[in-house]
């Protein structure tokens, strides 16, 4: 018997006497409505999951005469499509074990606080990511903090590609490794960690180079998603594009140049590719004025990075392959996210809003 409960996270607040603000106050998920007469409140304060709806129109309408039994059930139903009410008397989940629900609480506290799509359960993220199979390339800065991340944020299986040996210059801002480490191939170490940060998730490990579209192309099949941590050769972000278009796998890539984020999500078929948005990019410098770059006064110099920069990049990854697992918080698609950290500023969305009909990887 369905008893709608309004979530813990989206407790209303009532501000004076006729204004009612449910979902919090973070943009995007918070609504605020007009309340003359104070039924919405009541309302809301009956939907405690200790009533059905029966119970709740039976209560509500004698001391609210002007808005009828039909007007309270469409009002329940309107809370419950904008993912404000979750059901009190929901089964235990199949699927998790206990061990794996006490791990997990919070993880369901958040996904429930982002989440506005109706849900059968408040595990379904959970239950998602653990059917869920991902793939990283590239378990550096960005790549081991996002491993462990979705590791610790129980994703089913986990699959670790990158050709390097730890070295000591790592250990700024590569987070699974540690001084004995240094000389280990990064697989090796990196598989050994998430195995003992997380008994439940299944990871797997390979030690390669990505030096080509196909060898891209073999790993993403059987992967439901692609995280791109590596930035080497130039080219394999456009590799990464193409092998997920022809194999339907969604991906993201994470980076940083200094104190810039950036993150790619993008989802094959469902709008402007990544090399759309190179494509415009190149468009958009080709009218510019020519530019003069002054000769660098240090050849080889390493690329600045700390634990911070590289430890952002990865959490926003991860956050983005979880999104396009589960739906939560439901993400635009198919652009790339910028974060300024010498700001903290600029998290728009950037890329071309429709496919480019001359992009030489889906057009």
């Amino acid at each position: 018997m369905f008893s709608p409960r309004i979530k813990f996270e989206h407790l209303p607040v009532r501000h004076g006497d006729d204004r009612v603000r449910i979902g919090g106050v973070v943009p995007g998920i918070a609504t605020e409505v007009a309340d003359p007469d104070g039924w919405v409140w009541a309302l809301l304060g009956t939907l405690d999951g200790t009533r059905t709806v029966d119970r709740v129109v039976a209560d509500l309408v004698p001391l609210f005469p002007a808005h009828p039994e039909d007007e309270v059930r469409e009002a329940i139903e309107d809370l419950v499509r904008a993912g404000y009410v979750e059901d009190a008397a929901e089964p235990p989940p199949d699927g998790l074990t206990p061990d794996e629900q006490e791990r997990y609480e919070r993880s369901r506290a958040l996904f429930r606080w982002m989440d506005r799509t109706p849900r059968i359960t408040s595990w379904e993220a959970q239950l998602l990511l653990r059917q869920a199979r991902v793939v990283v390339v590239g378990i550096g800065g960005v790549g081991s903090t996002a491993a462990l991340a979705l590791a610790a944020s129980g994703v089913g299986h986990l699959h670790c590609v990158d050709p390097d040996v730890v070295e000591l210059s790592n250990l700024n801002r590569q987070v699974l490794y540690v001084e004995q480490d240094v000389g280990r191939p990064k697989v090796d170490a990196a598989v050994d960690r998430l195995r003992a940060h997380n008994s439940h998730v299944h990871v797997t490990g390979e030690r390669r180079a990505i030096d080509s579209p196909d060898v891209l192309r073999r790993l993403v099949v059987g992967f439901d998603v692609l995280l791109l941590a590596a930035d080497r050769p130039h080219e394999i972000r456009s590799w990464a594009n193409r092998a997920c278009l022809d194999t339907g796998t969604a991906w993201v890539h994470g980076g940083y140049k200094g104190p810039q984020i950036n993150v790619g999500i993008y989802g094959p078929g469902g709008g402007p590719c990544y090399d759309c948005a190179y494509t415009a990019d190149r468009e958009r410098r080709s009218v510019l004025p020519g530019r003069t770059v002054m000769a660098p006064r240090q050849d080889g110099r390493p690329q600045a990075a700390n634990a911070v920069t590289a430890g952002i990049a990865g959490s926003l990854a991860a956050h983005t392959v979880m999104s396009l697992i589960t739906g939560a918080p439901g993400l635009r698609t198919n652009c790339e996210f910028g974060f300024n950290l010498a700001t903290l500023q600029d998290s728009r969305a950037l890329g071309p809003d429709t496919p480019r009909p001359d992009c030489p990887a889906c057009g």
